[in-house]
């Protein structure tokens, strides 16, 4: 009986943009379904920036212990990068510069681990592939805590933080409540989030009711009304003696700007917020004069691989492992995307969309998930949100009481080809 050869070349994977309390799950798909099928993988350092300059890291290097503690070890094991690739016209030679490296290492697979601009490069990177007679198979790998991709029912990454962010609301309410006599009267959070209100929504399920916090939550879905904010503050204090306000870092006022506007932007071309929550802590106090307290979670939310769901963490590896399964099958400009086929017991699958219906593209809050009012979540946003922050993962823990994370050897491969200047 005949055995089947191994697949010939190498797989490149790379983190895209911001990381996630599970993208590193996700690289341990990506490299442990590899292995089952005999095929190197590389990891890009930083990112694409590690493609374009020829930075690779070679993960044959590592033992298999060492890749299975990435399934819970926060952060990005190989680095991310906000880099922006411009369209094809813009900027050729970036374009072709991937394609000399692929072609140097005979990366014959390409992994991009990120969110919508990830997709296109992605999709940009397979077009070009064609157009200069390289076979590089590229599948775009879905990862964002923003929960804002299109086509996938929910993001990897999205229900470690929306866990976090339920958890966080819920326990510092409770401080509130416990002080709220003679103390703080009101507490905001605020949240990630620039265009999307998934990860303020989450912070819904910290309870139900009227009385139940969070009272009021702020989502970029819906301008901000000055007036109805503090008459709901207000009437809250005076009922339950206490508010909790949960807020979208990119909540906009009626002329659509950013309530936080810092005024500068980053690689993506995306505003830099300055932060919502003191600007709301300020109003609450000058208008109203209650005493406050504010959070600014930032990084916590999306590093927080201790208090990761353990649904999230499992669809994060699962589309890594995934997305092998198709490149070494020959599908090409492709993103594996999870599929709910059942809400209550929650039922998920694996299934294949390609990057043209998602390269770009941006998933908001839909309507029927906010309440009338514009300050909650609705029940069918509840059925939608509570699987996704089922069950806990959480990691080994040594003697000092710390998780035991991992930190890999990271090894270079040699470099074969002139410098690139980025």
């Amino acid at each position: 009986m005949a055995t089947k050869s191994k697949p010939e070349g190498r797989l490149l994977y790379a983190q895209s943009g911001g990381v996630t309390a599970v993208i590193n799950a996700t690289a341990a798909g990506v490299i442990e379904a590899a292995r089952v099928k005999g095929v190197p993988v590389y990891a890009a350092h930083n990112g694409i920036l590690g493609a374009l300059r020829e930075e690779l890291i070679d993960t044959t290097k590592e033992t298999k212990a060492a890749i299975a503690a990435l399934r819970h070890t926060p952060g990005g094991a190989f680095g991310s990068c906000r880099y922006k690739l411009k369209s094809l016209d813009a900027n050729r030679a970036e374009y072709e510069r991937l394609i000399d490296v692929f072609r140097a290492h005979d990366i014959r697979w390409f992994l991009y681990n990120g969110g919508n601009d990830s997709a296109d490069t992605a999709l940009k990177i397979s077009q070009l592939g064609k157009a200069m007679n390289y076979d590089i198979r590229c599948i775009g790998v879905p990862k964002t805590v923003d929960n804002d991709l299109a086509v996938t029912d929910c993001c990897p990454g999205f229900g470690s933080v929306a866990k976090y962010t339920a958890v966080s609301t819920l326990e510092a309410s409770l401080d509130v409540a416990s002080m709220a006599d003679t103390s703080t009267k009101v507490f905001i959070l605020e949240v990630m989030g620039r265009h999307a209100g998934w990860i303020a929504a989450a912070a819904g399920l910290a309870g139900e009711g009227a009385d139940a916090p969070p009272h009021i939550i702020l989502f970029p879905e819906r301008p901000f009304d000055e007036a109805a904010f503090l008459a709901k503050v207000k009437a809250t204090v005076e009922r339950v003696g206490w508010c909790t306000v949960v807020a979208s870092e990119g909540l906009l006022n009626a002329e659509g700007q950013f309530l936080a506007e810092a005024g500068t932007r980053d690689a993506f071309g995306h505003s830099q917020l300055g932060g919502v929550a003191p600007v709301l802590a300020a109003l609450v106090k000058e208008k109203l004069g209650y005493k406050y307290h504010w959070a600014l979670p930032d990084y916590l939310q999306r590093s927080a691989r201790h208090l990761a769901s353990k649904t999230d963490a499992d669809q994060a590896y699962a589309v890594g492992k995934a997305a092998v399964d198709y490149a070494l099958a020959g599908m090409n400009a492709v993103m594996p995307v999870i599929v709910r086929t059942n809400d209550a017991p929650y039922r998920w699958k694996i299934e294949s969309a390609p990057l043209t219906k998602i390269a770009n593209r941006e998933k908001k809050m839909p309507a029927s998930f906010l309440t009338k009012d514009g300050f909650g979540i609705t029940a069918a946003a509840r059925r939608y949100l509570a699987p996704l922050i089922q069950g806990e993962a959480p990691p080994p823990y040594g003697k000092n009481g710390l998780p035991q994370y991992i930190t890999l050897k990271n090894a270079m491969v040699a470099r074969k080809l002139e410098p690139f200047g980025k």
